[in-house]
């Protein structure tokens, strides 16, 4: 028999100092075997927020999170989006130019005019979504927010590769306050509609327990939380509390109620010593929604906002943080997209390659090492057709027709447009941030060499695109 052992009571303090070291062990511990994993991927994407919304990029009010995420990772200067919601999105997902994947354009529910021939439409159930790459890579996967990709059952995020969903399938305007032809706005768990027309002052808050709920559910093992918020997309909501907190307006409380979640997610990860081992990227979908005045964000410098191929309608904020990879506070102004980000996410998690062809390309050195990509053209899409092109510090416009702010709302109501000519115009935009000066005379061997790689690259686009899902019913 096993001698019995003398029990020696230990002093409240000694025992408290024992506890905490053997906690703290356990931590690192816990920390370490995070490093050797794949790491967990947060990707949160704000609606119609512009370059200079951001303290970090220039706005004047407080965005104290993502400033120390941008201070602990890495901020870029010349991230591109696209125009628009559903294409930023597609691009997102697939990889690739959303006119490549069939959705060059916003798709919505059955509701005005416009939507006659788009309201069947989502991405096709052949593409292999960001979602599904890493799905089948061991990943457990949660979108959460705004989807906007088809809200008919079979193009909502848990038929395109996600466990969960939670959220609204489309624009936080589109419902029956803004036109009576839209109808009710559903809020959407999975493929169950939750609620009508919820409050949304709530879904900042909302959508964040849910990703934090998820993170909870899934720590042990790697996870992909997409969190694509409703705001600040007009209607603009914060909670009664929160309003008036900023000092600057309505625009930039919900800003802040933006920031104070990546806060609390970035608190959440660090608390459950998952913060060293998850990659963070924070951007938007498009440049400011200029037609709504003090109710729309800035582009800062750029010229024009969403809706437009202007630099304000596509270059926006992008932030980075992975603490055991990315360099602390590092600035980079290489050309990066958003359609990247598939490419980029796919090597630093090593997982497959899909099938079908994609435009965007790995970026990881960028991000991992502040490394240069060397010089590549990307093109500036006006809803089918290619219509510019950027090669290094040359920007190309071939004719066009825009639409550009006329006169500017307030206070929630919409402003108006107006459709101007836009002609052949080549600008140097490392210098000329607001496109104002066309070279194009100046420069005719610049001008012919990027027209004919505009036409041509249109021609490959028009014969390669694939067709977007369609709905049966």
């Amino acid at each position: 028999m096993k001698k019995a052992q003398p029990y020696y009571p230990l002093k409240e303090g000694l025992l408290a100092i024992l506890l905490t070291v053997t906690l703290s062990c356990k931590e690192k511990m816990k920390i370490a075997a995070q490093a050797d994993n794949p790491p967990n991927i947060v990707f949160i994407l704000a609606d119609d927020m512009g370059y200079a919304d951001l303290n970090i990029y220039g706005a004047p009010y407080a965005t104290p999170n993502l400033n120390s995420l941008a201070q602990e990772g890495m901020k870029l200067t010349n991230f591109y989006s696209f125009p628009n919601c559903s294409p930023t999105r597609a691009a997102l997902m697939t990889g690739s130019y959303p006119q490549r994947v069939g959705m060059p354009r916003v798709v919505g529910p059955n509701g005005p005019a416009w939507t006659e021939d788009l309201y069947r439409l989502g991405l096709n159930p052949n593409e292999t979504t960001l979602a599904e790459m890493l799905g089948g890579n061991g990943y457990t996967t949660a979108a959460v927010g705004k989807w906007h990709l088809g809200h008919q059952i079979e193009h909502l995020p848990i038929n395109h590769g996600f466990d969960t969903y939670f959220g609204l399938p489309y624009s936080n305007d589109m419902h029956p306050p803004n036109n009576p032809e839209w109808p009710d706005l559903p809020l959407i768990q999975d493929s169950l509609v939750i609620e009508l027309n919820p409050d949304q002052r709530t879904l900042t808050k909302r959508y964040t327990d849910f990703g934090l709920d998820f993170i909870d559910k899934n720590k042990e093992k790697p996870f992909f939380l997409y969190l694509a918020h409703t705001m600040p997309h007009v209607p603009l909501y914060v909670p009664d509390s929160l309003r008036g907190s900023s000092k600057n307006g309505l625009y930039a409380d919900v800003i802040q109620d933006i920031d104070r979640s990546v806060g609390r997610i970035q608190n959440y990860l660090k608390i459950q010593g998952l913060l060293e081992n998850t990659l963070i990227i924070f951007t938007s979908d498009n440049g400011p929604w200029l037609q709504f005045g003090n109710h729309a964000g800035s582009a800062g410098p750029f010229k024009a906002g969403k809706h437009t191929i202007f630099e304000g309608g596509m270059r926006v904020p992008f932030i980075a943080s992975w603490p055991k990879r990315i360099p602390k506070g590092k600035v980079s102004g290489e050309v990066v997209s958003i359609m990247d980000m598939y490419s980029t996410i796919r090597e630093i998690t090593n997982s497959p390659k899909q099938d079908l062809k994609q435009d965007g390309t790995d970026v990881s050195s960028v991000l991992l090492d502040n490394g240069r990509i060397g010089q590549r053209d990307f093109y500036y899409f006006k809803n089918e057709d290619a219509r510019g092109i950027r090669s290094g510090d040359w920007k190309l416009f071939l004719p066009y027709e825009e639409s550009i702010v006329d006169i500017t709302g307030s206070g929630g109501i919409r402003g108006t447009s107006m459709k101007v000519r836009v002609d052949t115009s080549l600008y140097n935009i490392s210098k000329d941030l607001g496109e104002t000066l066309n070279l194009k005379d100046s420069f005719p061997d610049v001008t012919k060499e990027l027209t004919l790689k505009i036409i041509a690259f249109d021609s490959i686009m028009k014969k390669e695109a694939r067709m977007p899902g369609m709905a049966k019913n």
